[in-house]
């Protein structure tokens, strides 16, 4: 019987530090709902916060278009309704990358129910970090790729007389400047890949080289033009940071024993 108590008084697995409540299916859809409808709400306020700054916004992000232009030429629009509803795109859009922290947090305090104590820790870094890799992410896009990529197509259309419409240029520039800031975030998803133990450091260097042909894949795709130096410009980064991605996996991986 003494037996029987001492073994009932043992310390519990390190397991048990998770804690996980018992939630339904219904209650985790319930707490979704709360998370997007929080983020839904701060994508709301960032975009009326940049409402008032939208055609300031549009006159810095089309710079690297502007700048190849001739003297006094400026983009067109050929219905009466799309500036107004350019300058709504344009809010949304830059207020993505503003409501980003909260969006970041509120994914966070989706899945720390599902983490150990320690690792709840974990959240302010997190929600940093990936703001910063997002935004950095999107301005190397606007920076570096962006005026590449027009400079190449003005230059193999210069025969002809460009009539360039102003919102079909703001969805060329914010889908390169999107993916850029989503492929920015590979050390993150390595992060959360390797705490759940899918990946490990030796299978990341063990597929190095796959990474390296998948960040030239990416970039061509992301990258309109075919010239190999604006795809280099990309895939450079890519794998710098699926290198970082290694490190980040060896510090905070799923340790195995």
């Amino acid at each position: 019987m003494a037996d029987t108590t001492t073994a009932d008084l043992s310390p519990p697995a390190e397991n048990d530090e998770r804690e996980l409540p018992k939630m339904t299916f219904l209650e985790h859809l319930e707490e979704l709902r709360k998370r997007l409808l929080v983020s839904i709400i701060a994508l709301g306020v960032a975009f009326l916060a940049c409402w008032n700054f939208a055609d300031r916004i549009f006159a810095e992000l089309s710079i690297p278009l502007s700048k190849f232009l001739p003297p006094g030429e400026k983009l067109v629009f050929t219905r009466l309704t799309e500036p107004f509803m350019l300058y709504m795109k344009v809010a949304f859009f830059a207020g993505i990358f503003i409501a980003a922290p909260v969006i970041l947090w509120q994914l966070w305090l989706f899945i720390a129910p599902g983490l150990y104590k320690r690792e709840r820790s974990y959240a302010a870094p997190f929600i940093i970090i990936a703001s910063l890799f997002f935004i950095l992410g999107g301005w190397f896009g606007w920076r570096v790729l962006l005026p590449g990529t027009c400079s190449f197509f003005l230059e193999t259309g210069k025969q002809f007389r460009q009539m360039i419409k102003a919102d079909e240029f703001f969805s060329f520039a914010s889908t390169i400047i999107l993916a850029t800031g989503l492929v920015f975030e590979t050390p993150i998803l390595i992060f959360f890949l390797a705490r759940l133990g899918i990946v490990t450091p030796a299978f990341l260097m063990q597929k190095f080289k796959y990474a390296i042909v998948l960040a030239f894949i990416i970039a061509a795709v992301v990258t309109p033009t075919p010239d190999m130096v604006t795809q280099t410009a990309l895939a450079l980064p890519m794998i710098g940071l699926y290198a970082l991605g290694i490190g980040i996996s060896y510090v905070f991986g799923k340790k195995v024993t």
